[in-house]
């Protein structure tokens, strides 16, 4: 946020419905991707902002993609981080992770709740940070929690700090872990505003992937983007690869990371309004 706003841009950085400092939705056992959507076109509305540029990591790649297919008048751009577009139709490979994938482990109401309520909130995202930076996909044993695959005195990744650590689990003390599990594992709602057609994102695009990022792991996902099956997709797509970059790429290497986006902004920001 502070470098796009020295390079003259304005940043807006919601907490999600649920997330940081925001409220948690009126039903969240009912919360959807579609919620977020919506906030954020409403939250534009709000402040009298006709065009953005959308930056977006991990499951917010999708609420990203989700509101440039529905609201093409307002994107000028976007950069995801982590994931690229990739719909339904895309996917060549059956998903045939083993059942001990996360994923499918937090999808499962109270599976995670009950691994991570032995833990307080802190020891939790610590795990978390540790495991999603390493290189494996996380796959528990199946008589094993996720939790359990870092071990308790395993150091943190050396660009993430004890006060790091400190804020993002203060958040977590107020918001908890229901909103975090129910969207994205546990909701499947996700308008890409399509009926029969194959959507296409037409806004200018940079994804930026670490090469050592474990979701890159998922079967058909790094080909997918290696082949350029992705520019089906996405024609006007930039795809960068960061030699040694994990899942968090951005908390790995900010100044790289600020670098390309600026640069995208700055050749893109003819389409601002």
């Amino acid at each position: 946020m502070i470098a796009v706003a020295n390079a003259g841009f304005r940043a807006i950085a919601p907490d999600y419905r649920g997330y940081g400092l925001s409220d948690p939705p009126a039903e969240p056992d009912n919360a959807s991707y579609d919620d977020f959507v919506n906030d954020i076109a409403s939250l534009l509305d709000s402040l009298d902002i006709s065009k953005v540029f959308v930056i977006a990591k991990d499951f917010g790649v999708w609420v990203a993609y989700s509101f440039v297919l529905l609201h093409e008048e307002k994107t000028a751009g976007i950069v995801t981080l982590g994931m690229a577009f990739m719909p339904p139709n895309a996917y060549k490979h059956h998903l045939s992770l083993p059942e001990g994938f996360y994923v499918q482990r937090w999808q499962e109401p109270g599976r995670a709740e009950t691994d991570f309520g032995r833990f307080d909130v802190k020891t939790v995202i610590r795990n978390i940070y540790i495991l999603f930076s390493r290189s494996e996909i996380p796959i528990a044993d199946e008589n094993q929690e996720i939790m359990d695959l870092v071990k308790p005195l395993t150091p943190l990744p050396s660009w993430f700090t004890e006060d790091d650590l400190a804020t993002y689990a203060a958040l977590y003390e107020k918001s908890g872990f229901q909103t975090a599990l129910q969207v994205p594992y546990r909701s499947s709602k996700l308008n890409l505003g399509y009926g029969e057609q194959v959507p296409k994102v037409k806004a200018p695009t940079m994804v930026i992937i670490g090469e050592e990022d474990y979701a890159s792991k998922v079967p058909g996902v790094d080909e997918y983007i290696r082949s350029g099956e992705v520019k089906k997709y996405i024609p006007n797509v930039e795809i960068v690869h960061v030699p040694n970059g994990s899942h968090f790429v951005h908390e790995q290497f900010p100044n790289h990371v600020n670098q390309l986006i600026l640069t995208f902004l700055d050749h893109n920001k003819h389409v601002k309004k």
